[in-house]
């Protein structure tokens, strides 16, 4: 298992892509802090697949975007698993809405801000303190950060942009700690993600674009995840790695 006896925690990491990731760095034997916003039966959900699986892991409840959560979050692995925390995995994040530039107001642009970048600082900061040498970042951009992304989604892709931007920047600032910081650009992924915010035509049309004639799938990321976490990418730092199939390369 490549990440025994590590602690990780993930945010948003109780449903869709967070779930994989969550299970997967656990069946890796990492000791797993699984946080979700607004849905303890899925967050308990998780928890117990885990413990049904042999893996350890526990549920913490937070908003990613105010800092005493984040801090509590924190605070909560420490108290269960010691004062390391190994890998951090920031999921957490959204679309929420499909609005074009006259139809969003100041207030709207800014929480997609917060909602997607600030999680990340936050986060970041708070479990920075903890990280011993060897420690790994993955953080969650997206395709639309690459390409503007589709109708409606332009504070998403500049929230996400900025993701890429500052994963470059921590992996510069912590690289000397050996501390490496990456992030995933995900594509067409089947999640309820798309389920809620893109047209079945406009996912069939996507997959089919893609050199491989299909949309991806939760834990093909989450593999991916795990092999950033791990001592196996010893040398992998400042990346955006796209996962979409081909459709686009940066």
């Amino acid at each position: 298992m490549i990440l025994e006896n590590r602690v990780a925690i993930v945010t948003g990491g109780a449903r869709d892509i967070g779930k994989a990731v969550s299970k997967k760095l656990a069946r890796e034997g990492a000791k797993v802090v699984v946080n979700y916003f607004d849905n303890e039966e899925q967050g308990k959900g998780t928890v117990k697949e885990i413990l049904e699986e042999g893996g350890i892991a526990i549920a913490v409840r937070g908003d990613m975007t105010k800092k005493e959560d984040v801090q509590n979050l924190v605070d909560q692995a420490v108290t269960a698993f010691g004062n390391e925390i190994h890998v951090l995995v920031n999921v957490a994040g959204g679309l929420v809405a499909r609005k074009s530039i006259e139809e969003m107001d100041e207030d709207f642009f800014n929480f997609l801000l917060r909602l997607n970048l600030n999680s990340t600082f936050l986060t970041t900061q708070a479990v920075v303190k903890h990280m011993p040498e060897g420690g790994s970042i993955i953080n969650f951009a997206s395709q639309a950060a690459r390409d503007g992304g589709g109708p409606g989604a332009s504070a998403y892709a500049t929230a996400k942009g900025a993701v890429m931007t500052f994963t470059r920047a921590m992996a510069k600032e912590l690289g000397p700690r050996n501390i490496r910081v990456n992030a995933l650009c995900p594509g067409m992924i089947a999640t309820t993600f798309h389920d809620v915010f893109t047209a079945d035509q406009v996912r069939e049309k996507v997959a089919n674009g893609t050199p491989l004639k299909r949309e991806g799938n939760a834990q093909e990321v989450a593999n991916l995840v795990a092999c950033l976490a791990s001592y196996e990418t010893s040398f992998v730092t400042g990346t955006n790695i796209d996962i979409n199939g081909g459709l686009a390369f940066s």
